[in-house]
């Protein structure tokens, strides 16, 4: 199972997302550290991804080749992280046939109602565990 996390910024949600990951699946899975930027990419390698890439062509590139998506909700909002997560990328994740597990933080003005707001840690626990499970229907 191939799985993107996607961030940007100072990349401190895809560093704390790739770690839970890391703690619920171990090695079984590989996991890409996609970044709007490098300083967000690097926080993900040194978190334990696999691989990571940074800027619009890693991000468009990379969307439609792994199984599964994560990262907050943004990721699918154009213009997201103070602009730098651009149209095109917001385009390419949102069209990518991958599943994608996001988390429902309220930063870019998007409410989803129904949600239970939650600590971050809290929040990318319960993402870890879910990914988790959907890795373990695949296998």
């Amino acid at each position: 199972m191939r799985i993107a996390v996607v961030d940007g910024q100072g990349g401190g949600i895809g560093k704390l997302i790739v770690e839970n990951l890391r703690r619920e699946l171990g090695h079984s899975c590989h996991i890409i550290g996609l970044g709007t930027n490098a300083v967000a990419a690097s926080l993900m390698l040194k978190a334990g991804a696999n691989e990571g890439a940074s800027g619009e062509n890693a991000v468009i590139f990379c969307a439609s080749r792994v199984d599964m998506i994560v990262g907050s909700v943004a990721i699918i909002a154009a213009h997201a992280f103070l602009g730098e997560l651009t149209p095109a990328m917001a385009e390419a994740i949102a069209a990518s046939s991958a599943v994608k597990v996001l988390l429902p933080l309220n930063r870019q003005k998007i409410e989803i109602c129904g949600v239970i707001d939650e600590s971050l840690p809290m929040q990318v626990s319960q993402l870890a565990e879910r990914v988790k499970q959907m890795v373990e229907q695949e296998s």
